[in-house]
């Protein structure tokens, strides 16, 4: 409503007033309303800050950063292309299925993973096709981009999607997972592993893994979404319990494939792919930046430097340091 006013498209007046301009309102309260909720929520209450909730998986401050890009390619049943596939580039479409019934959406990212920071070239969002269709558009789609690994999400009749690809229209790429006891689902390509079956179910714990990575990834820059509807979506994706989902009357479809690829990188089989563990880089650039910040400046005197240099005290006698060679002191 704000955003249409300041637009023009409804009648309502924009009128703004900055909290700093109501008596009484000053540095000192401001400080004082902050110690007691949060910098988070005084934005949102009293900053006018509509951009992210308070309790949001990634952050108000980054959320605020996150642009989105104009598709080069777009068409009327929800895909959205940003990027060509590129020759010898490797690619994983992460897929979410629904009903179709105009509720939830179909949704897959096709996700750049050659090198960081990873990139959304394409994505998909569709609330009205019919589920046993959707292969009929993930298929084509990703062996134009190079053959793209395909981890489809198997809680609900995503299942059916899955085993329509791999046995129906033999998909080589399909990612299964296998379950391993205390480790719980791990990805495999599927080959020679007992037990396995194509896609991933999302658990607790995937999900709390997935989430944990994600929101690394994403304020560390390590994965560009660029698209507005995943943009849209993390806005509204917050913390419920012990986990999170979107808020009443919003979606998370797209949110939820970015989660269940993020949980995907953190598996041995997705490091051995690339060459690259996700949690490695991720603490390296961290450190980097501790190390920065402590680096040591100006000139420190740790009083063994000029040893060797004689002193003239005020009596004028020359005084000489002992060598470790006369002595053997260490000094």
């Amino acid at each position: 409503m704000w955003v249409d006013a300041e637009k023009g498209r409804n009648s309502y007046v924009p009128v703004e007033v900055h909290w700093s301009a109501v008596p009484g309102r000053d540095e000192v309260w401001r400080e004082e309303t902050i110690n007691n909720t949060s910098e988070e929520q005084f934005q949102v209450e009293f900053g006018c800050d509509f951009v992210g909730s308070v309790n949001t998986l990634i952050s108000t401050a980054k959320l605020h950063t996150l642009p989105f890009q104009t598709p080069i390619q777009k068409s009327e049943e929800g895909l959205k292309v940003y990027q060509e596939p590129i020759p010898n580039h490797e690619y994983i479409m992460s897929v979410d299925v629904s009903r179709g019934k105009g509720i939830d959406y179909h949704a897959f990212s096709l996700i750049d993973i050659s090198q960081m920071p990873y990139k959304v070239v394409a994505t998909f969002r569709n609330n009205t096709m019919a589920p046993m269709l959707l292969p009929n558009i993930l298929e084509p789609i990703a062996k134009k981009y190079n053959d793209a690994y395909v981890v489809v999400e198997i809680n609900d009749i995503g299942g059916q999607v899955a085993d329509i690809m791999h046995q129906e229209m033999e998909y080589e790429n399909m990612l299964h997972t296998t379950m391993g006891g205390v480790k719980g689902q791990t990805i495999s390509s599927g080959m020679g592993a007992k037990k396995s079956r194509v896609g991933v179910r999302t658990t607790k714990a995937v999900k709390r893994i997935g989430c944990s990575v994600l929101k690394s990834m994403i304020e560390e820059d390590k994965l560009i979404p660029e698209d507005y509807d995943i943009i849209s979506e993390l806005n509204t994706f917050v913390s419920s319990g012990t986990s999170f989902q979107a808020e009443k009357g919003h979606n998370d479809d797209m949110v939820m494939t970015l989660v269940v690829f993020a949980w995907v990188t953190s598996q041995k089989y997705f490091q051995d792919l690339t060459d690259t563990d996700i949690r490695t880089a991720l603490y390296k650039e961290q450190m980097k930046e501790v190390e920065e910040q402590l680096m040591p400046f100006g000139i420190i005197d740790d009083g063994l430097g000029g040893a060797n240099e004689p002193e003239i005290d005020s009596e004028g006698n020359v005084w000489h340091s002992a060598n470790e060679d006369e002595f053997g002191l260490p000094w």
